[in-house]
């Protein structure tokens, strides 16, 4: 079944990237793993999967525990300040920074392992109060920040859409987000590369709104999850 459905999602973001004109490897498919165990994780290592993601720290240790540096780990959750020294020794993508004072953190534990660390500025596009971010309004000035510490290195910013049934209510929320960086590139003598967004339900609509990241959990791993 993960054989199947993991054909299914390369498949349907190969599709999508010739209508738009754009090269599947452009798109980078991070694999949720969540709650599913490790023979599930090794099955789609050995499928050729090359990065993982998990939402908790304490997930992550275990996951990577069990299977070692095979693949490249990612955090896609929120991101607490007590868990940082754990998350900064793991991860290779940290995709959901949205305060100095989460930053500093990490530059401080990154540091002390000699360590740069790759973030992603994680943005509440959809203004929703159950989810994390930083505000559109407020990421230049978290850019401006952020890029004064030397063990950490932006590569380009993270959004959730809000749940919706239609996937292209989430539209909207993804464009927003593309024309930030838009605005951000344009501005800056270097760019930020990377925009992750877009999960199981809507990821297509995200890369035809310039997702080069998508993460993906149930559309892979199924009922596991």
């Amino acid at each position: 079944m993960i054989a199947k459905n993991l054909k299914s999602v390369r498949q349907r973001i190969a599709r999508c990237c010739e209508n738009l004109g754009r090269s599947p490897e452009e798109i980078s498919l991070v694999c949720v793993t969540k709650e599913a165990s490790v023979d599930d994780v090794n099955e789609v290592l050995g499928l050729g999967a090359r990065d993982l993601g998990e939402n908790r720290v304490q997930e992550l240790a275990a996951k990577h525990k069990a299977i070692g540096d095979k693949a490249a780990w990612h955090l896609v959750g929120h991101l607490q300040t007590n868990k940082v020294r754990d998350a900064v020794k793991i991860a290779s993508l940290i995709h959901s920074v949205d305060s100095v004072k989460l930053a500093s953190q990490i530059d401080k534990e990154a540091a002390k392992l000699n360590k740069v660390q790759d973030i992603l500025i994680q943005v509440n596009t959809s203004a929703e109060t159950t989810k994390f971010g930083v505000s559109p309004d407020e990421v230049f000035d978290l850019l401006k920040e952020v890029a004064l510490y030397h063990n950490i290195n932006i590569e380009g910013l993270m959004t959730i859409a809000p749940e919706v049934d239609d996937p292209q209510l989430a539209r909207p929320y993804f464009r927003a987000l593309s024309e930030l960086q838009n605005k951000i590139n344009s501005i800056r003598n270097t760019r930020y590369p990377i925009l992750s967004m877009g999960m199981s339900n809507d990821f297509e609509v995200a890369i035809e709104e310039g997702s080069t990241m998508v993460r993906i959990g149930r559309a892979i791993f199924g009922d596991r999850l």
